[in-house]
C-alpha cells in the first residue's frame, strides 16, 4: 500500500526501529530489497520484538492507518514493437 505522510512534521531524523518482519509469504515478498534484507533477518532473530506497526506507534509515536483516497495511476493503454531500421 501506498504511504501518504499526514504528521506535518519536517526536517530529518535518525532513529533505530525494532521490530520483526512479517514471515507470512506475502509479507516477505513485500518490501524484500537488497538493502533492507540484513535488517530484516537481524531482526527476525528477536521474535520477541514487535509487529512493525506496533514498533511505529509504541517506540515513535506514530500509527499508520488504513484510508481511502486518490492515488496516482498510470495506464498503458497501446504497445507496438519497435521498427527494424
Amino acid at each position: 500500500r501506498e504511504v501518504v505522510d499526514h504528521t506535518g512534521l519536517g526536517g530529518t531524523f535518525d532513529f533505530t526501529l525494532r521490530w520483526t518482519p512479517d514471515q507470512s509469504p506475502v509479507g516477505m515478498l513485500q518490501g524484500a530489497t537488497s538493502s533492507n534484507l540484513n535488517a530484516d533477518a537481524a531482526a527476525a532473530t528477536n521474535q520477541s520484538a514487535p509487529s512493525i506497526f506496533t514498533a511505529l506507534e509504541e517506540q515513535l509515536g506514530l500509527k499508520l492507518e488504513p484510508t481511502k483516497g486518490p492515488v496516482d495511476v498510470r495506464v498503458i493503454d497501446h504497445i507496438e514493437r519497435p521498427t527494424e531500421n
